[in-house]
């Protein structure tokens, strides 16, 4: 199969925002613990790890390198012919993660290329994963906070033990490759799901340099929100950070083959973990914890309709499609723009009274969903 104009730049916008915006998840504490490492050195050990992650997929996928993610044609059909609005998503995500916008790029890409059923599964997945994560970060972080965490805090000297360092490269290799297994998708969905080896080789130098950019940049705009979280400098905190986060991918990817979006899963873990400090230690007021986890629920929920906008939109102005697949559909679009407006006037005023309009909103939005979902 030949590919066109707008699915190789569909892939390259994909291959630059999809890395860029998720060093954030598997790579941001590997680069914030390693600052001492020139980023060549960092690079160099994150592209080994993708090389061999990305040629195993091909080979035990008979050349799918998504590994599986798109294999239900149904929900995921291939589109054989990309048009110029399909790498609209991509571009918009690579405009939104300068802004460090914590957009998931499962659904600013794949949404588009997705049935309604298909991104209806791929949000159900998405919000059990960051309600697991918060659950399962809140009560780590509950049980390690005054004990492993706070020996850290007393012997940070001990950080760059051999044992220590091992440890963390060991996290983030694991990491780094499950990660690669969910997200892969994201990039590859602009492609023919099988690839000759020139097709799939050449495609993975691209995302090579892509990495290299991101490595040189030291992870780009998007990790000012890790930063503003407890102790994530540490090599060994970031190592625990890095093991539990890696469980929970490996999870959801033998759950099933449905797409997901692992930044709502990373960003749940890391609001557990916060609010797990705050319980124990009271190191930051609950008020701010709660403030600082629904901002980037804020920011990351406005990615989302972004998202779904673009990919029922687009088509329908271009091909006169509808922008909605059935009456529920209809509904679900709506009530998901309505949400943006408690959810801007929080991030616009991020007071008492604003958090409690959109957590409120939001959280009935969410049991309405899974109530009556859309397909």
């Amino acid at each position: 199969m030949d590919i066109n104009v707008w699915a190789a730049l569909g892939f390259i916008f994909a291959a630059y925002a999809v890395v860029g915006n998720d060093a954030l998840q598997t790579l941001g504490t590997f680069i914030n613990s390693n600052g001492r490492f020139h980023w060549t050195v960092l690079f160099g050990f994150a592209a080994t790890i993708l090389i061999a992650t990305f040629t195993y997929g091909y080979i035990a996928n008979d050349g799918d390198p998504s590994f599986g993610r798109l294999a239900n044609t149904e929900k995921y059909p291939p589109i054989l012919d990309p048009q110029w609005y399909h790498a609209v998503p991509p571009l918009a995500l690579l405009i939104l993660t300068r802004f460090g916008i914590p957009v998931s790029t499962s659904f600013m890409v794949l949404a588009i290329f997705a049935t309604m059923g298909g991104l209806t599964k791929m949000m159900t997945k998405s919000l059990v994963g960051y309600g697991l994560a918060f659950g399962i970060g809140m009560a780590l972080y509950m049980v390690l906070a005054r004990t492993l965490e706070a020996f850290f805090r007393k012997n940070e000297e001990t950080q760059f033990a051999r044992h220590w360092v091992v440890l963390q490269w060991l996290s983030t290799t694991w990491l780094w490759a499950v990660w690669l297994m969910q997200d892969f998708a994201n990039i590859f969905v602009f492609l023919p799901r099988e690839l000759t080896g020139v097709q799939a080789f050449g495609a993975m130098a691209v995302i090579l340099v892509m990495l290299a950019v991101t490595f040189a940049n030291r992870g780009g705009p998007v990790q000012k929100i890790l930063k503003s979280k407890s102790a994530v400098t540490d090599i060994r905190s970031a190592t625990i950070i890095d093991f539990t986060f890696a469980g929970l991918l490996y999870y959801f990817k033998e759950v099933s083959n449905v797409p997901m979006s692992t930044t709502w899963v990373f960003l749940g873990l890391i609001a557990g973990r916060e609010f797990g400090f705050s319980l124990m230690l009271r190191i930051k007021a609950r008020a701010d914890v709660a403030r600082l986890a629904l901002s980037d629920i804020g920011k990351a929920y406005i990615g989302l309709v972004i998202s779904v906008d673009l990919a029922r939109g687009l088509p329908a102005l271009v091909e006169g499609k509808g922008i909605w697949d059935s009456n529920a559909g209809m509904v679900f679009i709506l009530a998901l723009n309505a949400l943006v407006i408690p959810v801007g006037y929080f991030l616009k005023k991020k007071n008492a009274t604003s958090m409690t309009v959109m957590a409120s909103a939001l959280a009935a939005g969410a049991v309405a969903f899974f109530i009556f979902p859309p397909t």
